[in-house]
């Protein structure tokens, strides 16, 4: 049976949640102040990622770009290069697009609306309830996983979390739960008892501020819930990477396209394999680089990363090439091997520079 937050003693649900939170909550970087620009940033940054890792990353960034005009000002591999390693690098590219909108049209003042901000690309309905609830302290529901997941078990909700119409039910439920006059400790509340509490697995509900609240306590569910269907399986890909190195002592690497899979940052020459065959790898680098003459030997490095849908099992390959050839659309560039650093790439290719450049 699903609960309404109607069933529940909601004064007693606010009153004990945000009592909670103010006695335990995380010391954040991004809790310093409640400028909308840097809560903005750091929901970008937490997006499909652990605050453990944002951390070092958020400090980083508000040093870079302290503010919102710094960073609308900033060029595209400069940002690039501050967001190296967090992935999903369209949320750095959207963020930038929506705060030089903001300079130009709101004057430098983040929306403090729904509508006004919604409309700002990247700006999707838990990052504008994040922003209008912390920074401004208006009441705006605010759904992410940890809330879904605490309000799921909280008020016995079994429909499939992954769905759009689940994620309105949340929004509409917590617009009736939300605390008026503390909106923004309130949902920082309902976040934190969702990392730190009411976990995934092994929920501590004997520590858990609700749990005289909580249906699925009282029914011994928790561990059932939510309910998510689950990811369908990554697919691999075999993948062959090159070092390919000149007289000059330069390597060569390659700008990846504007729009797609990690789009704008730079990568050795690679591309997909059906079978390592040394056949198939001459065939590859005279179609895709142009490079004929190649001395290889076998890979020096293999390489594992899983993304959300697919896996690239990368071997890599060092050699030497005088002369490529860019195909059309393609950004082929030689560069020192000490001035790697000032250029953003993927994790896996950071992998690359770690292991067979610098060989730590």
């Amino acid at each position: 049976m699903t609960l309404r937050c109607t069933d529940i003693d909601i004064n007693a649900f606010r009153n004990d949640l945000i009592t909670w939170f103010y006695q335990n909550q995380r010391d954040l970087p991004w809790r310093e102040n409640r400028d909308p620009y840097r809560v903005w940033v750091s929901e970008i940054m937490l997006q499909q990622t652990r605050v453990d890792t944002v951390i070092p990353y958020f400090t980083n960034f508000m040093r870079e770009f302290p503010d919102l005009q710094s960073f609308a000002n900033a060029p595209e591999d400069k940002i690039l290069k501050a967001w190296e390693g967090l992935g999903y690098y369209s949320r750095v590219r959207n963020l930038q697009t929506a705060v030089r909108e903001v300079v130009t049209e709101y004057a430098g003042k983040v929306p403090d609306t729904r509508q006004e901000i919604s409309t700002l690309k990247g700006v999707g309905p838990y990052t504008a309830g994040a922003i209008l609830s912390i920074a401004y302290n208006k009441p705006e529901p605010a759904v992410d996983g940890n809330v879904m997941r605490v309000l799921a078990r909280v008020l016995l909700i079994d429909e499939d979390i992954g769905k759009a119409k689940t994620r309105k039910m949340f929004e509409s439920e917590l617009y009736e739960l939300i605390d008026p006059d503390d909106p923004s400790a309130f949902n920082q509340g309902l976040m934190e008892l969702g990392a730190l509490v009411c976990t995934p697995t092994s929920p501590g509900c004997l520590l858990c501020p609700v749990q005289t609240q909580c249906g699925a306590y009282f029914e011994g569910k928790q561990a059932e819930l939510p309910v998510k269907a689950k990811k369908k399986k990554a697919v691999p890909k075999n993948m062959a990477a090159f070092l390919i190195r000149n007289d000059h002592d330069e390597v060569l690497i390659e700008k990846r396209p504007e729009k797609g899979l990690l789009a704008g940052l730079w990568q050795f020459p690679n591309f997909e394999l059906g079978e390592y065959s040394f056949t198939e790898l001459e065939q590859g680098l005279a179609t895709h680089y142009g490079v004929r003459d190649y001395n290889h030997n076998e890979a020096i490095q293999k390489i594992e990363h899983v993304f959300s849908h697919i896996i690239w099992n990368i071997q890599v390959f060092e050699g030497k090439a005088d002369t490529v050839e860019s195909t059309e659309g393609t950004v082929l560039k030689w560069v020192k091997e000490e001035d790697l650093e000032q250029y953003a790439f993927p994790v896996s290719h950071q992998k690359i520079i770690t292991h067979s450049i610098r060989g730590d």
